[in-house]
C-alpha cells in the first residue's frame, strides 16, 4: 500500500474527529504556551537590562573601585593620585546610596521591586559622557535642593518647587527641596533617582574620605596608540590596593550579573513549564493510548488488506506529528501572549520592572516548535508501535488488551525504583544543604517514576475501595462507575496522574510554606520576649537611629539592636550578628559555657559553629574587616543554637571596628517595658519616637508573626499561580479521558440505554467515575507531597525551618476540591453519553 493513502487516512481521521483533535491539541498548546513565554519574558528582561547598562561608564576607559564590596570605598587621595598621572585626562567621583523618598503628604514612594538611589549630582564640565538632560528647573546649587527623575516625579507627585523629605538609613531624615527634574536614558521600570548637590551627597553617602568609585578618562589615548587595558595598567600600578577595570570590563561585569540573575528567573519559570508540559506528555500518551484501542478495528482491517505494520506505526505517529506542529504554532503564539500578561500582571502588582518592547529570538521560536512536536510524537510512539503489533483477526474479534505480564513487569520496575528513591529520601532528609536536598530531589524524581510505572497496579485497590464506600448509595448505578473505573487500570492511572502531579507539587509548596510559618511562630514564641519589635523593609532594616530613639522613650526599660555583621575570617566572607544591648527578658540566648555578658573584643558562638570550626572557650578569632582593618576577637561564651543570632554574636565594640559607618543598620530592634507600663500607650509613644524614620514598623509579637506570614504568602501565591497551569492541564486531561472514554464504550451504554438506563443514570454513572479517579490522583499526590515535603525541610532545618507542619485544612480542601473538580470535569463527557441514542449505537460497527 502506498504511502499517500495511508496520509489520507490519517488526515481525514483527525478531520472525523474534530473535538478529539481539539482536546489533544490544547493539552500541547498549554505546555509549549509556557515554555515559550518563559523564553520571551526572560530575553525581554534581559534585552532592556542590557539596554540600561550599556550606558554604564559612559565616555569613561577606566573605573577604580574597592576590591571588597561592603567597603567604605576608594579613598578620596587617589584621585590626585590618578589626575598626576600623563595619560588621565578626566576623574570622576561618584557617590551615592539607597534612600527612601517621601511625597508631600509625608508618606513613603514605593518604587516596586526597583530602587531608590540618591547620588551626587555632577556639573556639566566635570562629567565624563552625555550630559544632564533636564525637562523642567534646574540642577541643585544649595543644601537641602535635589533633582528628581522623571519617572521618580511622576510616582511621587512632586514638582519643580515642592518640598518635601528623604530617609538616609545610616543618617536620618533630611529635608529638600525639587528644583528640577531630568530625563534617563532608558525607562527603567519604577527607579526613582535623586541628586544632590555633591558635597550634601558626600556628608550623606560617604565617610568624607571616600567615594564609591572614579569614573576616568584617557588622554587621546587613540592618538598615543594607547588602549583601555594599557590605561588600567597604569592606574593600577599606581593603586596596587584598588580594583581596576576597564569600561568594557565594567559593562561586561554588570551584563554578567544581569544574565545570572535572570537566569533564576528562567530556570524557575521553565521549571514550571517543564511541570505542565510533563502533565501535558501524560494527557498526550493517554489519549494516543486511547485513540489506537478506539481504530483498532479499523487498524486491522487496514492491516487485513494489505498495509504493513510499519505503514500503521507512521500513520499513528504522522497524525502525532500534525497535533504538534498545530499545538506547536497556537501555543508558541499563546506563550508571547504569556509573556504579555505576565508582564503585565507583575506591573500590577508594582514590581519596578524596567518596560520595553518584547524580544522574540530565534532560539525561542526553535525551542517550542521542537519541544511541542518531539514531546507529541514521542507520546504517541508507544501507542503507534502496538497498534502495528495487533493481530488484524483477533482485532476485528475483540478489543486489544495488554497482558497481564506486561502490567506485572512495569509494577515490580515501579517497586524497585520506588524502593530505590526512598532510600536516597531517607538518605538526603538525614543532612542539611545544598547536596542535601539534591539528594532529596533525586529520590523524588525516582519515586515519581516508581508511581508512574506502578499506579495501574496501584489503581485497583485504591480506586475499588474509595468505591465501595462512595458509590454505595448509589446502588447498581454506583457499583457500575466502579466496574467501570477498575477495569482498565492503565487509563484510569493515566488521567488520574496528570492531576496527582499537580496535587503533589502544590502540597510540598503548601508543606514548605507551612513549616516555614509554624517555625517563625516558634521563634517567636519561645526566642522573643520582647514587649514590642521595631523592624523595617527588607531592602533596608531599621534605619540607624531608630534604636536610640526607642531606648529614649518613656517608659521603656530596656532595647536589643541586633546589627549584620559582615567580615572575613580566614579569607572567607562570614556573616553574624552584633548585639547593642542587653538580651535578658529581649530575646533568648541560653548560654552553656562561659560568661554571658558580651564586651570589647568578645565574641559568642552557637554549640554548632563552636564545633564546626573548633572554636572553643579563649579561642582568638581574627576579623578582617572589608577595609582591612583586623580585629582580633576572643571566645567568651558557647551558646545554644539559636536562628534568631546564627553562628556568632558580637558586641557592639566590634561592630563598630569592623562596619563603615556609610553601610551601618540594625535588623530588628527589640523593646522592653518597664514594669507597670501601659503597652497601649507605649506602642504610641515608641510610634511617636519613631516616626522620623518613616519606614519602621512598631509591632507586639502576634503582628510581628502575621507580618512575616503575610511575606510568606505572597511568594506561594506566586508559585501556587504558576502551579495552577499545571491542576488546568489536568482538569482538562479529566475531561479529554472521559470525552474519549465515552467515545470508546459508545455500544455499551447504547445497550444500557436499550435495557432501560434512563440519561440521568447514565450522566450519574459517569460523574462517579470521574469523582473516583480524580479522587485517587489527589491522594495519591497529597501522600507524595507531604512525605517530599517533609524531606526537603528536614534539608532546610539549619536554615531556620525547625518545624514540619502539615496544612491539614490545605489538604482537606484539596481533597474536596479535587472531588468538585471531578464531578465538573465529567459535566460534558456526560451530558454527550447521555445523548447517546440506543440503537445507532448498537448498530455501530
Amino acid at each position: 500500500m502506498a504511502a499517500n493513502p495511508m496520509r489520507k487516512v490519517s488526515l481525514r481521521n483527525l478531520a472525523a474527529h474534530k473535538v478529539r483533535l481539539a482536546l489533544t491539541v490544547l493539552s500541547v498548546v498549554l505546555g509549549t504556551a509556557f515554555v515559550a513565554g518563559s523564553f520571551v519574558f526572560t530575553d525581554t528582561l534581559q534585552r532592556t537590562f542590557s539596554s540600561i547598562f550599556s550606558d554604564t561608564a559612559a565616555g569613561a576607559d577606566v573605573r577604580v573601585s574597592a576590591e571588597e564590596a561592603g567597603s567604605s570605598g576608594v579613598p578620596t587621595q587617589d584621585a590626585a593620585t590618578m589626575e598626576a598621572l600623563p595619560n588621565v585626562a578626566a576623574v570622576m567621583p561618584y557617590v551615592g546610596g539607597q534612600i527612601v523618598v517621601l511625597d508631600k503628604s509625608g508618606a513613603t514612594v514605593q518604587s516596586g521591586g526597583a530602587p531608590t538611589i540618591g547620588e551626587a549630582y555632577i556639573p556639566d564640565e566635570q562629567r565624563l559622557g552625555a550630559k544632564e538632560d533636564f525637562l523642567s528647573g534646574a540642577a541643585p546649587t544649595a543644601p537641602g535642593e535635589v533633582a528628581i527623575n522623571e519617572g521618580g516625579a511622576e510616582r511621587s507627585g512632586l514638582t519643580v518647587g515642592d518640598s518635601t523629605q528623604v530617609l538616609i538609613p545610616a543618617k536620618g531624615t533630611v529635608d529638600v527641596t525639587v528644583t528640577g527634574i531630568y530625563d534617563t536614558a532608558t525607562e527603567s521600570g519604577g527607579y526613582i533617582g535623586v541628586q544632590f548637590l555633591q558635597s550634601q551627597a558626600n556628608e550623606l553617602f560617604s565617610d568624607g574620605s571616600h567615594v564609591q568609585y572614579y569614573d576616568v578618562a584617557g588622554n587621546d589615548l587613540a592618538a598615543k596608540g594607547m588602549t583601555q587595558a594599557d590605561l588600567r595598567e597604569e592606574i593600577a600600578a599606581a593603586l596596587p590596593d584598588a580594583k581596576v577595570q576597564t569600561a568594557d570590563e565594567v559593562r561586561a561585569e554588570a551584563q554578567d550579573q544581569i544574565e545570572s540573575a535572570l537566569s533564576f528567573v528562567n530556570y524557575f519559570l521553565l521549571a514550571f513549564g517543564g511541570i505542565a508540559l510533563l502533565v501535558g506528555t501524560f494527557i498526550i500518551y493517554n489519549t494516543f493510548s486511547m485513540i489506537v484501542a478506539q481504530r483498532v478495528r479499523e487498524l486491522a482491517l487496514l492491516r487485513a488488506i494489505g498495509a504493513s505494520r510499519s505503514q500503521v506505526s507512521r500513520s499513528v505517529v504522522f497524525e502525532a506529528l500534525i497535533v504538534g506542529i498545530i499545538g506547536s504554532a497556537l501555543g508558541f503564539a499563546g506563550g508571547v501572549g504569556l509573556a504579555y500578561g505576565l508582564r503585565a500582571l507583575l506591573n500590577a502588582f508594582d514590581v519596578g520592572l524596567p518596560s520595553g518592547a518584547l524580544a522574540l529570538e530565534p532560539r525561542t521560536v526553535f525551542v517550542a516548535f521542537l519541544v511541542g512536536i518531539v514531546v507529541t510524537v514521542l507520546s504517541a510512539y508507544a501507542p503507534a508501535r502496538r497498534a502495528a503489533k495487533i493481530p488484524p483477526i483477533a482485532a476485528m474479534r475483540e478489543e486489544f488488551a495488554s497482558a497481564g505480564d506486561s502490567l506485572r513487569m512495569r509494577t515490580i520496575f515501579g517497586i524497585v525504583i520506588g524502593a530505590l528513591g526512598a532510600v536516597a529520601l531517607v538518605v538526603g532528609a538525614q543532612s542539611t544543604g545544598g547536596a542535601a536536598a539534591g539528594t532529596v530531589g533525586v529520590g523524588a524524581v525516582a519515586v515519581i517514576i516508581a508511581v508512574a510505572l506502578a499506579a495501574p497496579s496501584l489503581s485497583r485497590p485504591i480506586v475499588g475501595t474509595l468505591g465501595s464506600v462512595l458509590t454505595r448509595p448509589f446502588g447498581a448505578i454506583g457499583r457500575l462507575a466502579r466496574t467501570n473505573s477498575v477495569r482498565n487500570p492503565r487509563r484510569t492511572a493515566a488521567t488520574a496522574f496528570a492531576l496527582m502531579l499537580g496535587l503533589m507539587l502544590v502540597s510540598v509548596i503548601g508543606v514548605l510554606g507551612a513549616s516555614a510559618k509554624a517555625s517563625v511562630d516558634e521563634l517567636v514564641d519561645t526566642g522573643i520576649e520582647a514587649d514590642y519589635i521595631l523592624s523595617g523593609p527588607q531592602a533596608i532594616g531599621v534605619p540607624v537611629g531608630a534604636g536610640q530613639a526607642a531606648r529614649n522613650t518613656p517608659g521603656v526599660d530596656k532595647v536589643a539592636i541586633l546589627h549584620p555583621v559582615q567580615v572575613n575570617i580566614s579569607g572567607e566572607p562570614t556573616f553574624g550578628v552584633a548585639l547593642d544591648g542587653t538580651p535578658d527578658g529581649l530575646f533568648d540566648r541560653t548560654v552553656v559555657e562561659g560568661d554571658p555578658e558580651l564586651s570589647g573584643n568578645s565574641i559568642a558562638v552557637s554549640q554548632s559553629a563552636s564545633s564546626e570550626k573548633n572554636w572553643q572557650l579563649g579561642t582568638v578569632v581574627d576579623f578582617d574587616s572589608f577595609d582591612g582593618v583586623r580585629v582580633p576577637v576572643t571566645v567568651t561564651s558557647i551558646y545554644e543554637d539559636s536562628p534568631l543570632v546564627g553562628d556568632w554574636l558580637v558586641s557592639e565594640s566590634v561592630y563598630q571596628q569592623v562596619t563603615p559607618s556609610i553601610v551601618r543598620s540594625d535588623i530588628v530592634v527589640l523593646v522592653g517595658a518597664a514594669a507597670g507600663t501601659d503597652l497601649d500607650a507605649l506602642r504610641s509613644d515608641l510610634e511617636a519616637s519613631t516616626k522620623p524614620f518613616v519606614v519602621v514598623q512598631v509591632q507586639d509579637r502576634e503582628q510581628f508573626k502575621g507580618s512575616q506570614s503575610q511575606q510568606i504568602d505572597t511568594l506561594l501565591a506566586v508559585l501556587y499561580g504558576l502551579l495552577a497551569l499545571a491542576v488546568v492541564i489536568a482538569i482538562l486531561g479529566i475531561v479529554n479521558t472521559l470525552a474519549l472514554s465515552v467515545v470508546e464504550r459508545r455500544r455499551e451504554i447504547g445497550m444500557l440505554r436499550a435495557v432501560g438506563m434512563q440519561r440521568a443514570q447514565v450522566r450519574r454513572t459517569i460523574y462517579l467515575e470521574s469523582l473516583l479517579i480524580a479522587l485517587f490522583g489527589a491522594i495519591v499526590g497529597l501522600v507524595l507531597g507531604i512525605v517530599f515535603g517533609w524531606g526537603f525541610v528536614r534539608t532546610l532545618r539549619d536554615e531556620g525551618l525547625g518545624v514540619m507542619t502539615v496544612p491539614w485544612g490545605q489538604v482537606i480542601g484539596m481533597l474536596i476540591g479535587s472531588a468538585i473538580v471531578g464531578v465538573g470535569a465529567a459535566l460534558w463527557p456526560a451530558a454527550r453519553a447521555a445523548r447517546t441514542r440506543p440503537l445507532e449505537a448498537i448498530a455501530d460497527a
